[in-house]
């Protein structure tokens, strides 16, 4: 077998599931006939690690350490049998292959426990609704968590399940500390991993090795592969990009990167792989590259060939899953939280419903990149064959669109078209909290299998959501959190602290917010984040606007996004930290939703000025509906039955027609007179879901009068047509 690019993952990114960047650029290269193959070097990393033969390894070296072992470690090379003994039915377990495994490990006796089960006493309460294979996949996490724990004291300091020497990579504007890594002996991660690599290479005998970085935490295992390439076949061209290019290293000019890697691309890798490729192959000159940085004549340069262009979304093929072990991945649970546990739990595929950002303004973001600024949509349809094709691939049917923020509209489309090509899928994304997230597209988006979504509510205050430009209000991201919960749509807010100017009772005000959301039921799921200038967003290239002092003056010579700030006007948003992520895991797991908010902190802060019942009365707000000629009305039940019948009254008799309507749950009868119930049976069948067309209301009034019925909005707006809203019918 040989490729001419061999695409790497390097160590770590998720244990569950595959990265996509490497799945997306094979289906690319796929449609240019230019062979590929891709690997995941962290699932790989992991197999041989947490393995009986892996565990025999890591012991032997946990024993011959030099330092005197914790006492949470002596623990564990004591109890080192029964971790060999377990790991591989463990691992098995994760994997969905032994699913029976869980009777053994949540009678607490199977596996060892370390100090991660410590925790366990306060979950006790999740496990009744948790269900047992859940519970077994939770308490297996912290199985492995202790391994890692035994792992980072004894034989490798770098080591993280989804991050390797994060450290090393994050905020790194100078390349000493990596370079001085780089000449340091291999780890014992570095040794399994480069094991792997090295029967890659001899079988593979690519012409380009492209190794895909999109966090700081794959950094360092990258650039140990490309060291390690470099020295054993110094003829193979190595090329570096993803999401950690495309942030942080825009203004590149360190020669030493060069001594491990002969290219860095930024932005849309489609256009810049396929011309390294031709010039791999003598096809175009080095001028003739895109977004790609080179090393000439020993000065770092940035050559971009403006004639090329990018290619369309519809153009870049459908992303492919071969070659990657997916039976191999496994599923942790580390927080017990349903929501929260979607990013660690189930094998996803990615793909990705638009190109950037269709809002495109807020001010903390990196709107001015153009993997952000360009947006462009994908057609619903297009996205279903993709989706059909990859179900036929990979053998599983859930699927987690990583847009920046899904477009309602397009949301919208996309679940009819799921609906009429009766396709099961179960889905997640994230959005933006608009109030285009009405209750009946939350119950079609329902219908298609949504299962959750994520968006940004960042700091909960309605002043610093202005200053972010973030289009929403409180009270608006609360009311559409109760229609996606309502629908059964599980919701994840991301949230922030530390904006500029925010100030201590804003960032207690804020708290309060989401106190309120969890105890209203309209939040599942949240995670703070610290706020962080980058280079490339509005506060960080105008910071003055935004009253805060950017103190990085000096560009380095390797990464250049976070920069460092002070903020004269706000809190100390660092002492607000601890306290902040403590209360929320609690409201997450509906614990302490009463204690005062000062319990959460160690030192003074300032009481709410947020009335106790703000989010309540934000609910109890009727939303107007306006039901516009152009609204469309589309129909998700099933075709009711319809009896006719004769009704007497005062020697009156006059037919009827009775419809019943079958639902999942209930069956529901009403009566009109027979033409209405006629028309409604017909009306129903052309609105329905499975059909193209789709009808708005001006389009049911024209039909309705021209089958010479009277007083349609007396019909269509009153009972017994009101209670099909519940049946299905629905208004987008």
């Amino acid at each position: 077998m040989s490729a001419s690019v061999f695409l790497i993952t390097p160590p770590f990114t998720q244990l569950n599931t595959p990265y996509p960047a490497t799945a997306y650029l094979k289906g690319f290269l796929n449609t240019k006939n230019i062979s590929s193959y891709q690997s995941d070097l962290g699932i790989e990393v992991t197999n041989v690690l947490f393995s009986q033969q892996g565990l025999q390894q890591l012991f032997a070296e946990a024993g011959a350490a030099a330092q005197p072992l914790s006492e949470n470690a002596q623990r564990m090379v004591a109890l080192q049998e029964d971790y060999i003994y377990t790991i591989d039915a463990v691992i098995r377990f994760l994997q969905g292959k032994n699913p029976t495994l869980a009777h053994l490990i949540v009678k607490r006796g199977f596996l060892p426990e370390a100090s991660r089960f410590a925790q366990l006493d306060d979950l006790q309460w999740a496990f009744g609704s948790m269900g047992k294979q859940d519970k077994a996949k939770h308490l297996a996490t912290m199985y492995l968590e202790d391994l890692s724990d035994l792992i980072t004291e004894c034989v490798d300091p770098h080591f993280g399940f989804s991050r390797y020497a994060e450290r090393l990579g994050r905020s790194a504007a100078s390349f000493d500390e990596l370079y001085a890594a780089m000449q340091q002996p291999y780890s014992y991660i570095d040794n399994i991993l480069l094991g792997l690599l090295a029967t890659k290479m001899e079988t593979l005998q690519p012409a380009l090795v492209a190794l895909s970085v999109p966090f700081p935490g794959n950094l360092y295992a990258a650039l140990r592969c490309a060291q390690w390439i470099k020295q054993h076949y110094p003829h193979v061209k190595l090329v570096m990009g993803g999401g950690f290019a495309n942030t942080e290293l825009r203004s590149l000019s360190d020669e030493r990167v060069f001594e491990f890697l002969d290219f860095v691309t930024l932005d849309d890798g489609e256009a810049p792989i396929e011309n390294l490729v031709r010039y791999i192959a003598g096809e175009l000159p080095l001028a003739s590259l895109k977004r790609t940085f080179a090393l000439a004549e020993g000065k770092v340069v940035y050559i971009n060939n403006e004639t090329c262009h990018d290619y369309k979304q519809s153009d870049v093929g459908t992303p492919d899953y071969s070659d990657l072990l997916l039976d191999s991945y496994i599923s942790a649970i580390e927080v017990v939280n349903p929501m929260h546990s979607l990013w660690s739990d189930g094998r996803w595929n990615k793909l990705t419903m638009a190109h950037g950002c269709y809002w495109g303004k807020c001010t903390f973001c990196d709107i001015s990149l153009d993997y952000i600024r360009l947006y462009e949509p994908i057609a619903a349809r297009l996205l279903c064959d993709r989706m059909e094709q990859i179900i036929a691939q990979t053998g599983q049917n859930g699927f987690h669109f990583v847009d920046e923020a899904a477009p309602p509209a397009l949301m919208r489309a996309l679940a009819l078209e799921i609906i009429r090509r009766k396709l099961t899928v179960s889905w997640w994304t994230n959005i933006r909290f608009e109030k285009s997230f009405t209750r009946d597209l939350c119950l079609l988006l329902k219908a298609s299998g949504c299962i959750a979504v994520s968006g940004g509510l960042e700091v909960a205050s309605d002043r610093l959501l202005a200053l972010i430009q973030k289009g929403i209000t409180v009270a608006q991201v609360a009311r559409v959190n109760r229609n996606f919960s309502e629908a059964g749509i599980m919701v994840h807010a991301y949230l922030m602290y530390g904006f500029p100017t925010q100030t201590a009772q804003e960032t207690i005000d804020s708290l309060e917010m989401v106190r309120q959301m969890f105890q209203a039921g309209v939040l599942q799921s949240a995670f703070w984040h610290q706020f962080a200038m980058t280079a490339h967003s509005p506060v960080g290239l105008e910071p003055e606007k935004f009253g805060v002092v950017r103190e990085t003056v000096v560009t380095g010579s390797f990464a250049n996004n976070d920069l460092v700030h002070s903020d004269p006007n706000g809190a100390d948003h660092e002492a607000f930290s601890f306290g902040l992520k403590k209360s929320l895991l609690n409201y997450m797991h509906s614990n302490c939703l009463d204690y005062p908010l000062q319990k959460w902190f160690d030192f003074k802060v300032p009481k709410t000025s947020i009335a106790p019942d703000y989010i309540v009365k934000a609910l109890l707000e009727e939303e107007f509906i306006s039901t516009k000629p152009t609204t469309k009305i589309i129909w998700l039940g099933k075709k009711p039955a319809i009896e006719i019948f004769t009704k007497s009254k005062k020697g009156n008799q006059w037919e009827m027609a009775s419809l019943s309507f079958q639902g999942k749950k209930e069956t529901v009868n009403f009566s009109v007179s027979k033409p209405q119930g006629e028309w409604l049976v017909l009306m129903l069948a052309l609105i329905s879901v499975t059909n193209e067309k789709i009808y708005t209301l001006q389009d049911i009034k024209s039909h309705y009068e021209a089958a010479g019925l009277e007083d349609f909005e007396l019909f269509w707006d009153n009972k017994p047509v009101n209670g099909l809203y519940k049946l299905g019918l629905l208004r987008l």
